[in-house]
Protein backbone atom coordinates (compact mmCIF):
# COMPACT_ATOMS: atom_id res chain seq x y z
CA UNK A 1 0.00 0.00 0.00
CA UNK A 2 1.50 3.49 -0.96
CA UNK A 3 2.02 5.36 2.09
CA UNK A 4 0.11 7.96 4.11
CA UNK A 5 1.52 11.11 3.49
CA UNK A 6 0.20 12.78 6.24
CA UNK A 7 1.11 10.81 8.78
CA UNK A 8 4.81 10.20 7.26
CA UNK A 9 5.19 13.89 7.47
CA UNK A 10 4.83 14.12 11.17
CA UNK A 11 6.77 10.86 11.48
CA UNK A 12 9.82 11.78 9.76
CA UNK A 13 12.83 13.43 11.03
CA UNK A 14 15.92 14.85 9.48
CA UNK A 15 18.91 13.07 9.34
CA UNK A 16 16.29 9.47 8.73
CA UNK A 17 16.93 7.27 5.92
CA UNK A 18 13.35 7.08 3.56
CA UNK A 19 13.65 3.75 1.76
CA UNK A 20 10.65 3.48 -1.37
CA UNK A 21 9.54 0.44 -3.22
CA UNK A 22 10.05 2.10 -6.85
CA UNK A 23 8.14 0.98 -10.37
CA UNK A 24 10.80 1.89 -12.38
CA UNK A 25 12.47 -0.85 -14.92
CA UNK A 26 16.01 0.49 -12.83
CA UNK A 27 13.90 -0.42 -9.78
CA UNK A 28 13.04 -3.54 -10.72
CA UNK A 29 16.92 -4.47 -11.67
CA UNK A 30 17.97 -3.30 -7.92
CA UNK A 31 15.29 -5.48 -6.11
CA UNK A 32 16.39 -8.18 -8.14
CA UNK A 33 19.83 -8.03 -7.54
CA UNK A 34 19.35 -6.85 -3.90
CA UNK A 35 16.11 -9.78 -3.45
CA UNK A 36 14.50 -7.06 -1.42
CA UNK A 37 11.80 -4.93 -1.84
CA UNK A 38 13.53 -1.29 -1.85
CA UNK A 39 14.81 -0.03 -4.96
CA UNK A 40 15.99 3.61 -3.38
CA UNK A 41 16.82 5.46 -0.81
CA UNK A 42 16.69 8.97 0.02
CA UNK A 43 18.11 11.29 2.94
CA UNK A 44 16.06 13.49 5.02
CA UNK A 45 17.42 17.09 5.50
CA UNK A 46 14.20 18.62 7.19
CA UNK A 47 11.36 17.43 9.01
CA UNK A 48 8.35 19.21 9.16
CA UNK A 49 7.63 22.58 11.38
CA UNK A 50 4.76 23.95 11.80
CA UNK A 51 5.88 26.72 13.33
CA UNK A 52 7.64 28.23 9.73
CA UNK A 53 5.70 25.98 7.52
CA UNK A 54 8.50 23.97 6.55
CA UNK A 55 7.26 20.53 5.03
CA UNK A 56 9.84 17.75 4.76
CA UNK A 57 12.93 17.98 2.07
CA UNK A 58 15.02 15.20 0.87
CA UNK A 59 18.35 14.78 -1.04
CA UNK A 60 18.29 11.81 -3.62
CA UNK A 61 20.24 10.53 -6.29
CA UNK A 62 17.93 10.96 -9.68
CA UNK A 63 18.92 8.50 -12.69
CA UNK A 64 18.32 11.68 -14.64
CA UNK A 65 18.98 14.66 -12.50
CA UNK A 66 21.69 13.52 -10.85
CA UNK A 67 21.91 14.32 -7.11
CA UNK A 68 18.92 16.89 -6.05
CA UNK A 69 16.60 18.04 -3.18
CA UNK A 70 13.28 16.77 -3.60
CA UNK A 71 10.00 16.99 -1.40
CA UNK A 72 7.73 14.52 -0.01
CA UNK A 73 5.21 14.65 -2.57
CA UNK A 74 7.47 13.15 -5.13
CA UNK A 75 6.81 9.58 -3.26
CA UNK A 76 3.39 10.06 -2.87
CA UNK A 77 1.99 6.81 -4.65
CA UNK A 78 4.78 4.46 -2.72
CA UNK A 79 5.20 2.27 -0.25
CA UNK A 80 7.95 3.56 1.70
CA UNK A 81 9.72 2.36 5.63
CA UNK A 82 11.66 5.46 7.70
CA UNK A 83 14.98 4.06 9.08
CA UNK A 84 16.44 6.35 11.90
CA UNK A 85 20.18 6.08 13.09
CA UNK A 86 19.85 5.76 16.68
CA UNK A 87 21.86 8.64 19.16
CA UNK A 88 23.05 11.40 16.84
CA UNK A 89 23.57 14.71 18.41
CA UNK A 90 22.33 17.62 16.37
CA UNK A 91 25.76 18.32 15.65
CA UNK A 92 26.23 14.91 14.07
CA UNK A 93 23.08 15.27 11.73
CA UNK A 94 24.04 18.53 10.68
CA UNK A 95 27.01 17.04 9.28
CA UNK A 96 25.01 14.20 7.51
CA UNK A 97 22.68 17.10 6.05
CA UNK A 98 26.11 19.44 4.91
CA UNK A 99 27.62 16.08 3.32
CA UNK A 100 24.80 15.17 1.56
CA UNK A 101 23.63 18.99 0.25
CA UNK A 102 27.40 19.34 -0.95
CA UNK A 103 26.43 16.89 -3.34
CA UNK A 104 23.78 18.27 -5.30
CA UNK A 105 24.15 18.91 -8.52
CA UNK A 106 26.55 15.79 -8.69
CA UNK A 107 25.28 12.95 -11.52
CA UNK A 108 24.23 9.38 -11.47
CA UNK A 109 26.50 7.16 -12.07
CA UNK A 110 25.01 5.91 -15.18
CA UNK A 111 27.48 3.20 -15.80
CA UNK A 112 26.25 1.08 -12.81
CA UNK A 113 22.71 1.50 -14.22
CA UNK A 114 24.25 -0.13 -17.65
CA UNK A 115 25.57 -2.88 -15.31
CA UNK A 116 21.98 -3.62 -13.40
CA UNK A 117 20.00 -3.44 -16.76
CA UNK A 118 22.45 -6.09 -18.42
CA UNK A 119 21.59 -8.14 -15.64
CA UNK A 120 17.45 -7.14 -16.14
CA UNK A 121 16.84 -8.11 -19.65
CA UNK A 122 16.63 -11.17 -19.44
CA UNK A 123 16.68 -11.92 -15.86
CA UNK A 124 20.03 -14.85 -16.05
CA UNK A 125 20.10 -16.97 -12.54
CA UNK A 126 22.55 -15.40 -10.89
CA UNK A 127 24.34 -17.16 -7.63
CA UNK A 128 23.39 -15.03 -4.27
CA UNK A 129 26.85 -14.50 -3.92
CA UNK A 130 27.56 -12.12 -6.93
CA UNK A 131 24.59 -9.96 -6.50
CA UNK A 132 26.24 -7.31 -4.23
CA UNK A 133 29.06 -7.48 -6.45
CA UNK A 134 27.71 -6.41 -9.37
CA UNK A 135 26.11 -3.22 -7.81
CA UNK A 136 29.63 -2.01 -7.48
CA UNK A 137 30.30 -2.21 -11.10
CA UNK A 138 29.62 1.57 -11.31
CA UNK A 139 32.58 3.74 -12.34
CA UNK A 140 33.14 4.66 -8.65
CA UNK A 141 33.76 8.21 -9.58
CA UNK A 142 33.34 10.80 -6.45
CA UNK A 143 31.34 12.96 -8.27
CA UNK A 144 28.95 10.18 -9.20
CA UNK A 145 26.75 8.06 -7.43
CA UNK A 146 23.61 6.02 -6.82
CA UNK A 147 20.94 6.62 -3.68
CA UNK A 148 22.47 4.23 -1.21
CA UNK A 149 26.08 4.47 -1.88
CA UNK A 150 25.73 8.64 -1.32
CA UNK A 151 23.91 7.95 2.21
CA UNK A 152 26.77 5.22 3.07
CA UNK A 153 29.09 7.96 2.11
CA UNK A 154 27.28 10.52 4.40
CA UNK A 155 26.83 8.51 7.49
CA UNK A 156 30.79 6.91 6.71
CA UNK A 157 31.79 10.84 6.88
CA UNK A 158 30.45 10.55 10.61
CA UNK A 159 31.96 7.34 11.05
CA UNK A 160 28.43 5.83 12.26
CA UNK A 161 27.73 2.05 10.93
CA UNK A 162 25.54 0.69 8.88
CA UNK A 163 27.05 -2.99 7.84
CA UNK A 164 30.55 -2.89 8.49
CA UNK A 165 32.50 -6.16 8.22
CA UNK A 166 32.68 -6.91 11.92
CA UNK A 167 36.17 -9.38 12.96
CA UNK A 168 37.03 -10.19 16.46
CA UNK A 169 40.42 -10.19 18.51
CA UNK A 170 41.47 -10.62 22.03
CA UNK A 171 41.56 -7.74 24.56
CA UNK A 172 44.96 -6.41 26.13
CA UNK A 173 43.76 -7.20 29.46
CA UNK A 174 45.75 -9.51 31.91
CA UNK A 175 42.62 -10.26 33.71
CA UNK A 176 40.68 -11.06 30.98
CA UNK A 177 42.39 -13.82 29.08
CA UNK A 178 39.92 -15.01 26.82
CA UNK A 179 38.11 -11.91 26.24
CA UNK A 180 36.84 -10.75 22.32
CA UNK A 181 36.13 -7.33 21.72
CA UNK A 182 35.02 -6.82 18.06
CA UNK A 183 36.45 -4.68 15.44
CA UNK A 184 34.57 -2.42 12.89
CA UNK A 185 35.72 -2.50 9.05
CA UNK A 186 34.47 0.39 6.82
CA UNK A 187 32.53 -1.51 3.65
CA UNK A 188 33.20 0.26 0.40
CA UNK A 189 30.22 2.84 0.12
CA UNK A 190 30.02 1.62 -3.36
CA UNK A 191 28.79 -1.97 -2.10
CA UNK A 192 25.86 -0.90 -0.34
CA UNK A 193 22.11 -1.16 -1.23
CA UNK A 194 18.53 0.22 0.00
CA UNK A 195 18.11 -2.92 1.67
CA UNK A 196 21.24 -2.54 3.98
CA UNK A 197 19.43 0.24 6.23
CA UNK A 198 16.52 -1.62 6.56
CA UNK A 199 18.40 -5.11 8.17
CA UNK A 200 21.07 -2.72 9.99
CA UNK A 201 21.17 -3.32 13.50
CA UNK A 202 21.83 0.44 13.84
CA UNK A 203 19.06 1.73 12.20
CA UNK A 204 15.42 1.84 14.32
CA UNK A 205 12.12 1.56 11.97
CA UNK A 206 9.64 3.71 12.29
CA UNK A 207 6.40 3.05 10.90
CA UNK A 208 3.90 6.28 11.05
CA UNK A 209 0.82 4.44 11.16
CA UNK A 210 1.54 3.55 14.67
CA UNK A 211 3.45 7.06 15.62
CA UNK A 212 0.48 9.04 16.67
CA UNK A 213 -1.05 5.53 18.58
CA UNK A 214 -2.85 2.85 17.05
CA UNK A 215 -6.33 1.03 18.68
CA UNK A 216 -7.77 -1.84 16.15
CA UNK A 217 -11.03 -1.61 18.04
CA UNK A 218 -11.55 1.52 16.07
CA UNK A 219 -10.90 -0.02 12.82
CA UNK A 220 -14.05 -0.49 10.72
CA UNK A 221 -13.77 -4.21 8.93
CA UNK A 222 -16.82 -4.93 5.65
CA UNK A 223 -16.99 -8.10 7.73
CA UNK A 224 -15.66 -8.72 10.48
CA UNK A 225 -12.46 -10.90 10.82
CA UNK A 226 -13.02 -14.61 12.22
Amino acid sequence: MPTDLSSLRKAIQAGDVLLVDGRQRVSTAIKYLTQSTWSHAALCIAGEDAATGTLPQFVEADVVDGVRQVGLDLYADNHTRICRPLGLTSEEVGQLIEFATSHIGDEYDLANVIDLARYLCPTPPVPVSWRRRMIALGSGEPTKAICSTLIARAFQSISYPILPEITQELRSDPDCTDCLRDILHIRHHSLFTPRDFDVSPYFEVIKPALQAGFDHRALIWSQRPG
